[in-house]
């Protein structure tokens, strides 16, 4: 994908990123306080090389954009930052556009910031719920009555299954690469012979983000948050619950996590059958 065009005398053209682009988007999410992981980059990458998107101005890069396919006609958005000296000359418009391009004929989901919502509708983005971003410090103590094992010894086909049974699409090569993040430490709850929960909690430039929590009550959620927790040590811990999870939000404010910011999940096309009932937590704004 190569697209080019002018803005005055400047010259503007969109193209999938490369490897080391993907690190200065990331780079340029911290910067917008959103908080990405340490090494998430990679396991994004490895997705959909060919989903990643740059903006060059004068051949500098000055916008980004995630517009990842999955199997099964699912696309999801993020990434979507222009950087401030760029901002107001349409080379997100032209950016967003080359996007949906690549994502045609996809169910497309985003989490957008409150604040877009509305440009987000002009494109066909209709709202289905609100992520919530809680934030810090669990307490100690040991995790309830819940079996709760390293994920990397369950069969990989049943973390795989409850993955896509709760997600969109099926992803095996993701989540491979997500639970062996370096620094990372994945959990399931596993009880007659059945996994019932998952979770993963990976370092960030800020804390800790627990992403995905997956489980069959609140119980299950709660014991892994705080295995997570003491896996982690120091520092902040940040989980992003979907609002109908009413137990999920339940559970964040028990722990003594506070909002911190929410975003709107968005979908242009049919919004997906998610059991949002088993998600205390998602995976990532940028990938979903």
């Amino acid at each position: 994908m190569d697209r080019s065009g002018g803005q005055g005398t400047e010259s503007y053209r969109v193209r999938v990123m490369s490897r080391a682009e993907l690190d200065l988007a990331v780079d340029w999410a911290r910067l917008e306080g959103w908080n990405p992981g340490l090494h998430d980059a990679g396991a994004f990458h490895a997705v959909d090389p060919a989903g990643f998107l740059v903006g060059l101005l004068d051949g500098q890069p000055v916008a980004s954009l995630s517009v990842v396919r999955y199997p099964g006609n699912f696309g999801f958005l993020g990434f979507y930052i222009v950087r401030p000296e760029a901002r107001g000359r349409g080379h997100g418009w032209t950016l967003w556009q080359a996007g949906l391009r690549h994502l045609e004929g996809c169910t497309v989901g985003l989490d957008g910031v409150v604040a877009q919502q509305d440009n987000y509708r002009k494109s066909g983005f209709a709202l289905s719920h609100r992520n919530i971003r809680f934030g810090g410090s669990p307490p100690e103590g040991g995790a309830g009555g819940t079996r709760l094992v390293d994920a990397r010894t369950v069969p990989f086909d049943r973390l795989a299954a409850l993955d896509a049974a709760l997600f969109p699409a099926p992803r095996p090569g993701f989540l491979a690469n997500w639970i062996a993040l370096p620094g990372a430490t994945a959990l399931a709850a596993v009880g007659d012979g059945d996994v019932t929960g998952f979770g993963a909690i990976r370092p960030c430039h800020d804390g800790w983000k627990i992403g995905p929590l997956y489980a069959a009550d609140a119980t299950v959620a709660r014991d892994l948050v705080l295995a997570l927790g003491r896996a982690a040590g120091a520092g902040p811990v940040f989980l992003d619950v979907p609002e109908p999870n009413a137990a999920g939000v339940r559970l964040a404010e028990e722990l003594g996590l506070s909002p911190q910011f929410e975003t709107a999940r968005m979908y242009l096309g049919p919004a997906p059958a998610t059991d949002l009932g088993r998600v205390f937590g998602i995976t990532s704004f940028e990938l979903g």
